[in-house]
């Protein structure tokens, strides 16, 4: 293309979704990919269903189901003492939803949508450090660091975390949290992998840190995750999460969870940061999407989902707004999306972050949580519903959600299981 419809920048799970989203609405799409070739890093990541009703849209959740885990069930424990607090029934779920709860590899999911890219024509470039973007006459412009420039209608901004299109629409910088994740998986064969039921997502919320584990690729990897909240980074100091902190802040954790520690990788961690929420993602013709406009903390395991339904909601409204012979009121398509994303993802980030301080609590406020947690029915549904159900394509479709009391009150207030961290 030498002129396409649309630029995406960024090539990662947000990126990809948003190419083939607009691909199969008949547009010209260039994805530009800083990377000198596509991946991803980590390990596990949970699909809500949300999220596998889009991947089943684009004709990609068979595929997905294949590659990942179909889980029974999601279960809340005591990382102190082990003890089951609460828990979900994912069969039952799935027919509240219409649609599964899946866990899969981040990178076979990051794979499956750019093979899906790459069989509907998207435009792949790598080595394409995107540095500046501006509007134009005719629609939006990018330039690289090599000096080269990529002109296009639009221009979708999926360039994370530390994103330069955000720049155009406020001056901020990501929030730390000041907890670490940590991040390993254990193959099949393993005395771990055989104590723990694949069938299950388990997250154990202890006194500043937990640890999430379920079965990955039909089983042949055990994913774990151990979160904590660094002592250093509270002290202001550089060099926080490291091994060290690790193994001293699950030291008051039951057998099981200190258990898993050895699996974990320590030559990489995870600083978990977020943004404050914004309401304003489009600049002209340049929109923000994914992680660039609302990258949360990972409670509730709705980052990557976000972004795939920021695409799909992108597509939906292009299809929408596009005439007879073709063309696109990118105006009205772009308002129509601003309409609707940054409020349910504000949502999703304040949301995310309430849950976190739910899940770290300690002492009394901790046994008052678990009391809660242990008196909730398994179909109880009212922390999910907004979230899992069919994502809205204009303000009125937004559900209302449920608000917990606020946890500095003398009660934790009504609690419930909304996914866990992946």
């Amino acid at each position: 293309m030498s002129h396409p419809d649309v630029i995406v920048v960024g090539g990662g799970i947000g990126g990809l979704g948003a190419a083939f989203s607009l691909t199969r609405q008949g547009l010209g799409v260039r994805l530009l990919e800083s990377a000198p070739a596509f991946g991803e890093v980590g390990a596990g990541i949970q699909l809500a269903p949300n999220c596998t009703r889009i991947l089943d849209d684009y004709g990609l959740l068979e595929e997905a189901k294949n590659l990942g885990v179909v889980p029974d069930a999601m279960v809340m424990r005591d990382a102190v003492d082990g003890d089951e607090l609460t828990r979900l029934d994912l069969r039952h779920l799935e027919q509240r939803y219409g649609y599964p709860y899946l866990v899969i590899h981040r990178s076979d999911l990051h794979g499956l949508l750019l093979r899906a890219c790459e069989r509907a024509g998207v435009e792949l470039i790598n080595d394409a450090q995107v540095t500046s973007y501006e509007n134009t006459g005719a629609g939006a412009r990018v330039s690289l660091a090599s000096g080269l420039t990529h002109e296009a209608g639009v221009v979708i901004a999926a360039d994370g975390l530390h994103s330069v299109a955000r720049r155009l629409l406020v001056d901020d910088e990501p929030v730390s949290s000041a907890y670490v994740a940590y991040r390993g998986t254990v193959p099949a064969g393993q005395p771990r992998v055989a104590s723990v039921d694949l069938g299950e997502v388990v997250v154990y919320v202890g006194p500043g840190c937990h640890f999430v584990h379920y079965g990955l690729r039909g089983g042949e990897l055990l994913n774990q995750v151990a979160v904590f909240e660094s002592p250093k980074a509270l002290a202001g100091r550089d060099d926080w999460g490291t091994p060290d902190e690790l193994d001293a802040a699950f030291a008051g954790t039951c057998d099981f969870v200190r258990d898993g520690l050895p699996f974990m990788w320590r030559d990489k961690w995870w600083r978990m940061y977020d943004r404050n929420p914004i309401m304003q993602w489009v600049h002209g013709r340049i929109a923000l999407l994914g992680d660039s406009a609302h990258p949360p903390l990972q409670y509730i395991a709705q980052g990557a989902i976000m972004a795939i339904e920021d695409g799909w909601v992108l597509g939906e409204h292009v299809a929408r707004h596009r005439a007879a012979d073709g063309t696109v009121d990118w105006s009205a398509a772009l308002a129509a999306y601003e309409a609707v994303r940054p409020e349910h993802c504000r949502r999703v980030l304040t949301t995310s972050r309430a849950w976190g301080e739910l899940w770290h609590l300690d002492g009394l406020a901790r046994e008052q949580r678990n009391a809660l947690l242990r008196a909730r029915d398994t179909y109880d549904y009212s922390f999910t519903d907004w979230l899992y159900g069919p994502t809205a394509l204009t303000p009125d479709q937004e559900p209302e959600m449920f608000t917990p009391i606020p946890l500095s009150s003398a009660s934790v207030g009504e609690a419930a299981l909304a996914g866990g961290a992946a």
